[in-house]
């Protein structure tokens, strides 16, 4: 008897169980692989938001890929020298925003402006022509770059801010971050002598006024 009431209760385990997991096969909530579960940007309201919002994503990785390009000029010229482990140490963190905002723009399906090759070949010889200057050359390269890049994401901050900072919270938190390692590296390249570089003024402004170039026509490119 205890034979026959054990094999019947093997017969329901395996009923219920096959039962059960037919029914979650069947089911039609989807399996949450990622437990992220949000996106950086919110789903936009309307054709102008997605343009707004657009235009800031395709700007500042243009500006971060930039970046990106001039420490690669700056690492091919002192690279072996006593700057090298600084500016690579900066150049790792240029990485780090460029792969957030590849992320970002693949997850919202935003392509980067056109003018990517021409930023890849300007930033590198900018980089490597300042950095042919010498330590203060690169430094100098630097402290007009960064200066720009925070003022430009001050400047989206601002805006956001007053459309609706509850609903582009998770945009303002990466900008406001990168924007803080750019000031970083700012004060970075004046405590080691950027202001010293023979022209620095005339030097700066040139630098910043092709930024402020780069960046209007990479917000419309």
């Amino acid at each position: 008897m205890q034979r026959t009431a054990h094999i019947s209760l093997n017969h329901w385990s395996r009923f219920f169980s096959t039962s059960i997991s037919r029914k979650c096969l069947k089911s039609k909530v989807p399996i949450q692989l990622n437990s992220r579960g949000y996106s950086v940007l919110p789903t936009p309201r309307d054709e102008e938001e997605k343009a707004m919002l657009d235009r800031i994503l395709r700007v500042d990785h243009a500006g971060e890929y930039g970046a990106n390009r001039i420490y690669a000029g700056q690492m091919a010229v002192l690279g072996r020298s006593r700057t090298g482990p600084l500016i690579q140490e900066m150049w790792d963190q240029e990485k780090k925003h460029l792969a957030k905002f590849n992320e970002i723009l693949a997850e919202n399906r935003v392509r980067p402006t056109a003018l990517l090759p021409l930023w890849n070949i300007a930033g590198f010889l900018l980089g490597a022509s300042t950095a042919m200057l010498g330590k203060e050359g690169a430094m100098a390269c630097t402290v007009a770059v960064e200066e720009s890049i925070s003022e430009h994401y001050n400047s989206q901050i601002r805006s956001l801010m007053e459309k609706d900072p509850d609903r582009y919270t998770e945009l303002l938190n990466i900008i406001k971050e990168f924007r803080d390692e750019e000031l970083e590296h700012h004060d970075t390249g004046l405590e080691h002598d950027a202001e010293s570089v023979p022209g620095y003024w005339l030097l700066k402004n040139a630098i910043q006024l092709g930024c402020k170039a780069a960046i209007y026509v990479s917000e419309r490119v």
